[in-house]
């Protein structure tokens, strides 16, 4: 008898171990990782400098609760806002946690309950951060939602400017969806919130849960377009695996969460944040970040090519290392075929073949994926 819950629909694949951007399942046969643990292992499995820095921790202390003032939460702190335009992190164990408290901030904050968010967009699974996504599926069964959430199309300015007004806490946008399709959001229509938030008192928060921690080539997908939100969500790739999330807010915001407004048991575990702060270490260089940005266009022109005649394929698309292929039929098949084949990779939404492989794979392993995509996408069109 199975002990467990199904709320996941499980590959038939079991880990056994992993390295880099290498899985070994239980029967011995290797695949090459292009899922990452969902945009998690940023820095592929087991990466030396991150594990060394967990075992040096786990000799020190595990947990002693956030009463107790904290070195490596100040450090990992300073990290983040350094290499951000926000002031103050707030430390919890999930992306839907950082976007929970994200949410509750920009109320407590403005006294305000109305919120904007995206069709298709996701923020997580929480009743919260549920009722902030932007998808039918992910609210069915569950009753009546937190109220005051409205849903507008992405990338429509005018459906944003009609929307607008005075009684708006928050817009709450990723810069690219993730699980709404690797749709990256237009210059215009993210400038549109920024403008629109500062003239009606909202707050502007931008959930980077997925694309932050260098995913698309910057530390935070935000700063290709020079934007200053107010809030910005982590989880993901800020831990190399361990768990951890982290809210990112201005200055201004600290005045409304003070002692006993919010918290987190676990939030800020020492040794989660010893990850994190290894992890950063590593991928807040500009050199480890110009070469993402170098692979993904490496990634996406090379897709494209070998694509280019493929009668399904409608658009390669994305940022950085996060890549999207729209297909022009449902590709549950094509993924089953290319697990088969030694390739993992992941849906997003019904259409869309989503690739998010550890920033750092090399030339040569994107080239393997790429001749794996190819050959299996004919196949299965042939079969």
């Amino acid at each position: 008898m199975d002990a467990l819950f199904p709320t996941y629909a499980r590959w038939d694949l079991t880990v056994e171990s992993a390295e880099g951007a290498i899985i070994v399942d239980n029967k011995g046969k290797k695949y090459l990782d292009f899922v990452s643990g969902i945009a998690v292992c940023n820095l592929g499995h087991r990466h030396p400098k991150v594990m060394k820095a967990v075992e040096e921790q786990l000799q020190k202390y595990w947990h002693v609760s956030n009463l107790f003032k904290s070195d490596i939460q100040q450090e990992v702190a300073e990290k983040l806002v350094s290499n951000s335009e926000l002031d103050a992190v707030f430390y919890c164990n999930s992306g839907a946690e950082a976007n929970e408290a994200a949410l509750k901030l920009a109320r407590k904050y403005t006294q305000k309950s109305k919120v904007i968010t995206f069709k298709q967009s996701f923020h997580g699974r929480t009743f919260g951060t549920m009722a902030a996504t932007g998808q039918e599926k992910i609210h069915s069964g569950y009753g009546p939602l937190l109220q005051e959430f409205v849903y507008l199309p992405y990338n429509d300015c005018e459906a944003l400017e009609r929307e607008m007004d005075d009684q708006v806490a928050a817009v709450m946008v990723e810069v690219v969806q993730g699980e709404g399709g690797v749709l990256p959001g237009t210059e215009e229509f993210l400038k549109k919130i920024e403008a629109l938030c500062a003239k009606h008192g909202s707050l502007f928060i931008i959930d980077e849960v997925q694309t932050g921690i260098g995913r698309t080539g910057k530390a935070f997908a935000h700063q290709h377009f020079n934007l200053t939100p107010d809030i910005i969500t982590l989880a993901k790739g800020l831990g190399s695996g361990l768990p951890v999330g982290a809210m990112l807010g201005k200055e201004k915001l600290k005045e409304a969460f003070g002692p006993g407004s919010h918290g987190s048991t676990f939030g800020g575990n020492p040794i989660s944040l010893a990850a994190a702060k290894a992890t950063l270490s590593i991928i807040f260089q500009d050199e480890f970040l110009a070469e993402v940005e170098k692979k993904g266009a490496y990634l996406q022109d090379e897709l494209t090519a070998a694509l280019a005649d493929h009668e399904l394929v409608s658009e390669i698309r994305g940022s950085g290392l996060m890549v999207g292929i729209a297909c022009k039929e449902e590709v549950a098949a094509s993924i089953t075929s290319l697990r088969e084949n030694g390739l993992l990779t992941l849906p997003a939404g019904p259409n869309v073949i989503r690739l998010l492989p550890p920033l750092t794979i090399t030339y040569e392993e994107i080239d393997e994926a790429v001749k794996l995509i190819k050959e299996t996408l004919v196949a299965v069109h042939i079969a």
